[in-house]
């Protein structure tokens, strides 16, 4: 996603998070390594489902975004491969790595860019020739910027009780060489709150995450509810012209039993769901 105005965001960030400490047999891997079973790819110009040239593949167990099977350079083909679950509450593990040249035709500011869209509308309802998912963007960065950076396709956020004009923030991360397995996670709590992680330190955060805003374009009308706050939605890992691999991704439910005495209680929970409470 493109930074349009880019300023620090001015939090306090001290502190851990009880899901740090969740047992590893908690967290679901979204990716088997084998193929993109349980996920939609999502190219602007074309339907959902759609791979063109094999945007998305799965090589060596890794999901890399290619695009040595474009003939005719990139063609403004912004993709997204969408995890097929709505999500609401929940923690999002990543490693992504950035590698090869930038295709042919991307903008400038897509060179080493990538990331990951939370609270995205569904695939099925972005049209054919929307550029940008609505939804929020933990953005991915290289070349010396920093990364886990936020960015805004029709939407808005807010820090410190005040609504961000920016399109894009940075975070307080430090910086990554462009070839470099970086590992985060997207900390999602509903509509109330969004962190963005990198190894145990909290390097962005931001509250209220709602549907406004510009950027996203070629949308259809009723999707854009300018005003309502996103309280869930879509994940979508990024491409954008420029070559990237990711693996690892997985997912910590932060909803469920919050009953004590159920085996299914976890201290980390912080949004009810009485369904998975078992005795």
């Amino acid at each position: 996603m493109k930074t349009t105005l880019v300023f620090l965001a001015t939090l306090s960030f001290a502190g851990g998070a009880d899901w740090q400490s969740a047992p590893a047999k908690d967290w679901i891997s979204l990716f088997n390594g084998k193929n993109l079973d349980g996920w939609v790819v999502k190219l602007a110009g074309h339907e959902p489902g759609d791979n063109y040239g094999e945007t998305f593949r799965v090589e060596n167990g890794l999901i890399r975004v290619m695009y040595d099977k474009y003939p005719d350079g990139f063609g403004s083909r912004f993709g997204h491969l969408f995890w097929h679950r709505k999500l609401s509450h929940y923690v999002l593990s990543v490693e992504y790595r950035f590698f090869g040249e930038q295709i042919q035709g991307g903008p400038s500011y897509a060179k080493l860019n990538s990331g990951v869209m939370v609270h995205s509308q569904a695939p099925s309802t972005i049209l054919k020739g929307q550029d940008w998912p609505i939804s929020v963007e933990a953005q991915f960065l290289a070349g010396g910027r920093t990364t886990m950076n936020v960015c805004t396709p029709g939407t808005e956020i807010h820090m410190n009780g005040e609504m961000v004009k920016a399109h894009c923030t940075n975070s307080r991360s430090k910086t990554f060489p462009d070839n470099q397995w970086v590992k985060v996670e997207v900390e999602v709590l509903g509509g109330d709150r969004v962190r963005h992680w990198i190894g145990g330190e909290r390097v962005l955060e931001y509250e209220k995450p709602m549907i406004g805003g510009g950027v996203a374009n070629g949308y259809a009308p009723a999707i854009k509810q300018d005003g309502k706050v996103l309280t869930d939605g879509y994940i979508g890992l990024q491409a954008e012209s420029q070559p990237v691999e990711f693996r690892n991704v997985r997912l910590l439910n932060l909803a469920g039993c919050l009953a004590r005495e159920s085996p299914a209680y976890r201290e980390y929970f912080v949004q009810r769901d009485d369904s998975n409470c078992r005795q």
